[in-house]
């Protein structure tokens, strides 16, 4: 199936439940081991970039894309996270590579979250064939996508290959200088203007300066989460899985490959921790947090004009150095308590009325180079083509426990507000959420940010009914406060 079809009224929750008196004994005492790997994803010159309103061909790698990826074992439960430098990703794609990866490492399907960073610069991962209308049951990879599974699915298999004792710790630090969010309340204007004929409230990406300017229309999460690992005796780490809430960087020329930030991040990281030791051998990774209307741009004015991958390498070498200095005064854990949850949530789509499509239709009458909004005829085509979708969509929703430490997913474009409110209300210390996960199904704003219109919750951006934030937002909290009554615990040592 594709990753827009469903299989109606299904919904499914996999917890974790308490082990038996005998198996807490031995997880007190098997020692935590930690594996990673990197993989390399980078496609072939010519592929389509996608990112813009249209896709054009790759014709210069500037720097390779990868997938990584980080496998847990606390004696009794094995995880796995990977990390792909892509867009995004459809579900069934990732749920091909993690049954290869689960047939060859014995890592429960459920147990595996795969999200995307959402660079800009990368080929796409939607297929060769596919169109919003493309709803079949049981989509053909293309070439592309059998390539991608099968490095994602390599990534773990080579992660659980180098299980070994480690040490773990996990922290947070804060960059808030960089995250700007992009919706802004504006003066009455032609700006304001939407495809279908409307008038919003905000407007995405407003010209900088613009005299019109209000407010932001909501807020921005400025934490950066990290979890670590480092070999038993070591002292530097042999892996680093953080996450950030910047939608993207960008000023990458057209025709590039690039890893954005996120590939930056890496290479920068592991030259920081290079410096304690002669061989880094470091996998780093930094996902996508709840970015959906965060960028890097600030438009009230300020920023100075760069050339291309410059200001991309200083927000990289400013999260990297948050990460790194965090990591220096954290106490280590032989020992920690792994846990994970899935399920299953059924949305409705947003419906497309007759007079949606008739709208459509008369749009795409228009002469091209006469249209009444610059972007009319991609919202026609998208309604048009998204006319015969089914009803409902079912997404899957994770939740992992790596002791006092949650992460939750979506497989969405998340505004920074439904991270913030899942920080707020967890039962956990610590908790971070990452979007584009276990699937790629555009944006998610709240119900209060439907109401004000804007780009992300024009409907051919948002597939889904204007409530869907709110229902797995509880859905995630329940998943959460199970996995928090599941086991205590276990104290750090240096």
């Amino acid at each position: 199936m594709t990753f827009r079809h469903v299989r109606l009224g299904i919904v499914a929750a996999l917890m974790v439940t308490c082990l038996p008196t005998g198996a807490m004994a031995q997880a007190a005492a098997a020692r935590l081991q930690a594996g990673a790997a990197t993989a390399n994803i980078t496609p072939p010159l010519g592929a389509p970039i996608v990112g813009g309103w249209a896709p054009f061909p790759a014709t210069y790698i500037h720097d390779e894309l990868h997938a990584r990826a980080l496998v847990l074992d606390d004696g009794t439960s094995r995880v796995a996270i990977v990390v792909v430098d892509s867009l995004g990703v459809p579900r069934y794609v990732l749920d091909h590579a993690k049954r290869v990866a689960a047939e060859h490492t014995g890592i429960a399907v459920d147990r595996i979250l795969v999200s995307a960073t959402h660079t800009h610069s990368a080929s796409s991962a939607l297929g060769e064939r596919w169109s919003p209308a493309d709803y079949d049951l049981a989509p053909t990879l293309d070439a592309y996508q059998s390539f991608l599974a099968t490095r994602i699915a390599d990534v773990i298999r080579g992660a659980a290959a180098n299980l070994q004792p480690a040490q773990i710790a996990w922290g947070r630090g804060a960059l808030p200088d960089e995250v700007f969010n992009r919706r802004w309340f504006m003066k009455p204007g032609p700006h304001l203007a939407n495809p279908f004929g409307g008038t919003d409230r905000v407007q995405m990406n407003p010209a900088v300066g613009s005299p019109d300017l209000v407010e932001p229309a909501g807020p921005t999460d400025p934490e950066i989460a990290f979890v670590a690992v480092r070999r038993a005796g070591a002292t530097a780490p042999l892996a680093v899985l953080a996450n950030y809430s910047l939608h993207y960087v960008g000023g990458v020329p057209q025709g590039h490959v690039s890893a954005d930030y996120y590939g930056a991040f890496a290479r920068t990281l592991s030259r920081l921790v290079g410096a304690d030791r002669a061989d880094p051998g470091l996998v780093a990774m930094l996902s996508n947090g709840t970015s959906g209307d965060i960028n890097n741009i600030d438009v009230r004015g300020g920023q100075e004009r760069l050339p291309p991958y410059e200001r991309m390498e200083r927000v990289a070498a400013r999260v990297a150095a948050v990460v790194y200095q965090g990591l220096q005064p954290l106490a280590w854990r032989d020992h920690v308590t792994l846990a994970a949850t899935q399920r299953a949530v059924t949305l409705q789509r947003r419906s497309v009325t007759p007079e949606m499509q008739a709208w459509a239709r008369e749009a795409l009458a228009r002469p091209v180079d006469a249209p009444r909004h610059p972007r009319e005829r991609i919202y026609a085509e998208r309604i048009l083509g998204s006319a015969g979708a089914p009803p409902n969509l079912e997404v899957l929703l994770q939740a992992f426990r790596i002791g006092d430490l949650a992460i939750t997913t979506f497989p969405f474009e998340v505004f920074a507000e439904i991270g913030l409110e899942i920080k707020k209300r967890s039962p956990f210390p610590q908790t971070f959420t990452t979007s584009l996960a276990n699937g790629s199904e555009g944006y998610l704003p709240t119900k209060r940010q439907h109401a004000f219109g804007g780009y992300e919750a024009w409907l051919g951006t948002n597939r889904v009914e204007l409530d869907a934030a709110r229902i797995m937002t509880d859905a995630l909290l329940e998943m959460l406060a199970g996995l928090s009554a599941s086991q205590p615990a276990r104290a750090a040592v240096r």
